[in-house]
């Protein structure tokens, strides 16, 4: 029950983390999937995307129907589906500490980014 417990723990961090910020969620998931779940690192990512996309979903009916931000974003979802494409085939084509240290740039480059 104890590993059951603290990956439902991450998931909710998770979930709030996302629920509150619009991203992030898998800055949790990431290390906890491979610490307690057993997942290999280059499945990780993937995994992360599959628990994030439905928190996604809840979060948009719970707080963008309120303003009608849904039909304001709707121009993007084509380049993020053609983005999320490339990224599927390309990634695994790409070395997991590759990815690390993109997603720590990334991550980085945000925080400025929100401090300045």
């Amino acid at each position: 029950m104890g590993d059951r417990f603290f990956l439902s723990l991450a998931g909710a961090a998770a979930g709030l983390i996302n629920g509150l910020f619009g991203a992030g969620g898998g800055m949790v998931l990431v290390p906890m999937l491979g610490k307690k779940a057993g997942i290999s690192e280059q499945e990780r990512f993937p995994a992360s995307v599959a628990i994030i996309a439905p928190v996604c979903v809840v979060s948009l009916l719970l707080s963008g129907s309120r303003n009608n931000t849904f039909l304001q974003v709707l121009p993007y979802l084509l380049g993020g589906a053609v983005g999320g494409v490339a990224a599927g085939l390309w990634g695994k084509r790409i070395p997991t500490v590759w990815l690390h240290r993109m997603l720590g740039a990334l991550i980085l480059w945000g925080g400025i980014r929100y401090l300045c």
